[in-house]
């Protein structure tokens, strides 16, 4: 990685955790703002032309949020005095939109996964994880509007399944699964923010691993990605248990925060929230299904050939094996919490 990508690399994180770490709600815009700023370079890549219309489209959508959330704070600090209950409603409605739109939650969401699919694969992983942290955490001080909240949950988790459907770019499908676990995160910060932890950090821990064996492949389309993996079976394996660990498989990590989640709905009578949140997250377990099927199946050409280049090394493979036999030490951990 160049040098001045590293630099901004660290800005981003410093920005971020400003944001998060901050007192007031200017001070966390500033940390946004140095978040949005720091990200554009690291964006933008002379080898992939499209890299740049991805990064003016993240910096439009992301310049919008911010101002939405500058004018929900200044309006929040000035109209209490004239409309004290009706603007504070209004003034966190807005403010709680943005925070949304720059996560990338439904209905806010269009940008997401045309943004993505102009990135390399790295860019990728960096707005599916880092980039929802800051907004994530902001929206976890302000859940007292628990209808708003909710009818973001369902249309997040209903169009991250059904838009996924006919996708054949492994970017978009990884962005709408993004859509539909942002749903689940919401739900899991409405009940605690130890859930939301759980969730995010398994979530990015199988996003790193698939993300891991698509840049070996150099794959970005369905296609490109059946005909890379039937050269390493032990690849092909890893890749498809990863899908079914994203999915929330019981053998799986993937299993165990969305467990906690339902268990946490459940348990504060959200009972219509969790059994939307189930049956929708079939129809991505679906799409997750027809990736690896189509790789797995009997009838598929195969070539017995084994590539150097496209070999798991023993780190990535023992990382793999870490993150998907993960369930049976995570309720463990959790219980010494």
């Amino acid at each position: 990685m160049k040098f001045f990508k590293m630099m901004f690399l660290s800005t981003t994180i410093l920005g971020t955790l400003i944001a998060i770490s901050s007192y007031s709600w200017l001070s966390m815009w500033i940390g946004l703002e140095i978040n949005l700023l720091s990200i554009i370079p690291i964006l933008v890549n002379q080898v992939n032309l499209y890299s740049t219309e991805s990064a003016l489209k993240y910096f439009i959508t992301q310049a919008l949020a911010s101002s939405i959330l500058l004018f929900a704070i200044i309006m929040s600090l000035n109209m209490n005095e004239f409309l004290p209950q009706s603007s504070d409603y209004l003034a966190m409605m807005i403010l709680n939109s943005a925070l949304l739109m720059k996560m990338g939650a439904a209905p806010f969401h269009a940008w997401f996964p045309e943004v993505l699919e102009g990135l390399n694969w790295f860019e990728c992983l960096l707005m599916l994880t880092w980039q929802k942290i800051a907004p994530m955490i902001l929206l976890m001080y302000n859940l007292n509007m628990t209808f708003f909240l909710i009818s973001v949950i369902i249309f997040s988790s209903l169009l991250g399944s059904l838009l996924g459907l006919n996708q054949v770019s492994m970017r978009k499908i990884m962005a709408y699964s993004s859509i539909n676990h942002i749903g689940w995160m919401i739900a899991s910060m409405m009940l605690s923010a130890s859930i939301w932890s759980w969730y995010f950090l398994v979530y990015s821990l199988i996003s790193i691993n698939i993300v891991m064996i698509l840049i070996k492949l150099k794959a970005f389309y369905l296609t490109q990605l059946m005909n890379s993996l039937n050269s390493n079976k032990s690849m092909k394996i890893f890749f498809s248990l990863n899908f079914l660990s994203l999915g929330g498989l019981p053998p799986f990590l993937g299993f165990f925060p969305k467990w906690l989640t339902i268990n946490g709905l459940v348990e504060n009578n959200f009972f219509l929230v969790s059994v939307i949140l189930i049956l929708l997250t079939l129809i991505t377990l679906f799409f997750y299904l027809r990736i690896t099927f189509s790789s797995l199946t009997l009838n598929f050409s195969e070539s017995m050939v084994f590539t150097k280049q496209q070999k798991m090394s023993f780190s990535e493979t023992a990382f793999n094996a870490l993150v998907l036999s993960g369930l049976i030490y995570c309720p463990i951990l959790y219980s010494s919490l």
